[in-house]
């Protein structure tokens, strides 16, 4: 059964698997970004950043875990940067300054619980 939903839904998402990987494609110049769940208790999302490209430093009121699928990010946490790579992952602990810069092109997969 094939959906006809524009957006992605979890009963969709539930009847297969899916490679994460296949959510966002590369843009050049660009941060792409797709949602795949939404529920008042935390987000997934998935990410690609053309290589260049990254999140500026900024501060989440919550917990975030990034799980980097493909490629190679610097992730920079209250001022401490370490090189992360596909296969790997990284706690962004809440209310600390944190920014993602793309050293190649990278996806990354973000989730978010707000507890």
């Amino acid at each position: 059964m094939e959906c006809d939903k524009k957006q992605l839904c979890s009963e969709c998402l539930s009847l297969k698997p899916h490679k994460l990987a296949d959510f966002v494609e590369y843009q050049k110049d660009s941060v792409v970004s797709k949602t795949i769940i939404d529920k008042k208790i935390g987000t997934v999302t998935v990410f690609s950043f053309d290589k260049g490209q990254g999140l500026s430093e900024h501060t989440a009121s919550f917990d975030a875990m990034v799980c980097i699928i493909d490629g190679e990010a610097e992730i920079t946490i209250s001022g401490k940067p370490s090189i992360v790579k596909a296969g790997e992952m990284m706690i962004m602990p809440a209310n600390q300054p944190h920014a993602l810069k793309a050293i190649t092109q990278y996806k990354m997969m973000l989730v978010m619980i707000r507890a």
